[in-house]
């Protein structure tokens, strides 16, 4: 992973207390103002869990909705009453970009991730080398399927497809997929068995007791898996500003480590 530079460090703590300076310099009636956040299903731990941390601080009260990015970005089109929108890739925050529905400067790159292929843990399956195209159709059997985020929207799939794609291997597996609303739903149907194989983030693997990580996929065989954040136009707007910076403050990006991501 990237290590953040002094000079960036420097920057970013320049930004957060100038930030946070203002919001404590807030009436109370502000500081305690309800905030609604939409993020992407794969940040559900960590977000909750600062959450209740924002909340115990005495900063507000937060109140959470956690889908694939597409679905809350639609959610958002449609005019649902967010705050903060955590993306899980760049598509999805570009598009309510491009509707005008986020405040100018307020979108920040947050987090990193990668991409991983998973098996129940009792799987006989041996651990592989995705640049050397290891042959997915023997991982999955005879009627196995690969279990993954719906490739047409949701990012996990939509990372994946381009990933297989330039492995040489989607073509070979394209029929065989088992399409899901979001990573977790994904995930989980490998923990059952009910699925031979699946991809996912490493983030989400790592939180699993009952499934492992056979292959991790090549940089450079699909866009970086970044997670920008951003403040939403409307009513919210202030009292999410200050929950945004809250999640680039280092308590927040160690309970982000905690559950297996990375900095910027």
């Amino acid at each position: 992973m990237k290590r953040t530079t002094g000079k960036r460090l420097f920057a970013f703590c320049m930004v957060t207390c100038l930030v946070l300076g203002g919001y404590f310099a807030q009436p109370a009636s502000a500081a305690g103002q309800e905030v609604v956040v939409f993020a992407a299903a794969s940040t559900t731990s960590a977000v909750t869990d600062i959450a209740a941390l924002y909340a115990s601080k005495g900063l507000g009260e937060v109140k959470t909705s956690f889908a694939s990015s597409s679905t809350l970005a639609k959610q958002i089109e449609q005019g649902a009453p967010a705050g903060v929108f955590l993306s899980a890739n760049q598509e999805w925050m570009d598009y309510i970009e491009k509707k005008d529905l986020v405040v100018p400067g307020s979108r920040a790159n947050l987090l990193r991730n990668r991409i991983v292929l998973i098996v129940p843990n009792d799987s006989k399956a041996a651990d592989v080398k995705l640049a050397e195209k290891p042959d997915l159709l023997a991982l999955l059997g005879k009627d196995g399927k690969l279990s993954v985020g719906d490739p047409a929207h949701v990012p996990v799939g939509m990372y994946g497809k381009q990933a297989l794609e330039s492995l040489g291997l989607w073509k070979a597996i394209e029929a065989r997929i088992a399409p899901a609303k979001d990573v977790r739903a994904g995930l989980a149907l490998v923990e059952r068995g009910e699925a031979p194989l699946g991809l996912v983030y490493e983030s989400d693997a790592a939180l699993s007791e009952k499934v492992r990580i056979i292959g991790i996929f090549p940089a450079g065989s699909h866009p970086d898996v970044i997670y920008p954040v951003g403040v939403v136009k409307g009513e919210q707007a202030e009292a999410a500003a200050k929950f945004a910076a809250f999640l680039q403050t280092p308590e927040s990006l160690a309970i982000f480590a905690k559950y297996g991501f990375a900095g910027m």
